[in-house]
């Protein structure tokens, strides 16, 4: 059954090195290089959207063949809006890491 009050959120959608074809969602000026899920979560929660799931090691539509993950996030706004306010978010969290 489908849950309409939550958005799956891939790490797909953040991936600048895929193509918009191979499930990339937002342009590449504002994705980054192999985002990880942790940061995902941090990010969704620092751009002020509640993660009522994560999954790790699922499978983009898309990519079969390699895994990916997801969280699942409680849906307040259209998908592609909420999208664009988490990848700045995940831009920092990612640029943070890199510095510890």
């Amino acid at each position: 059954m489908k849950e309409y009050d939550c958005v799956i959120v891939w790490l797909d959608y953040f991936n600048r090195v895929l193509t918009r074809s191979r499930g990339r969602r937002l342009g590449r000026e504002v994705c980054i290089p192999d985002p990880t899920l942790e940061n995902l979560a941090k990010a969704v929660e620092m751009a002020g959207f509640s993660v009522a799931e994560t999954k790790e090691g699922a499978r983009h539509p898309r990519r079969p063949y390699t895994k990916s993950g997801y969280v699942a996030v409680t849906k307040t706004a259209p998908k592609t809006r909420m999208l664009y306010r988490i990848a700045p978010k995940l831009a920092r969290v990612t640029r943070a890491g890199k510095k510890k």
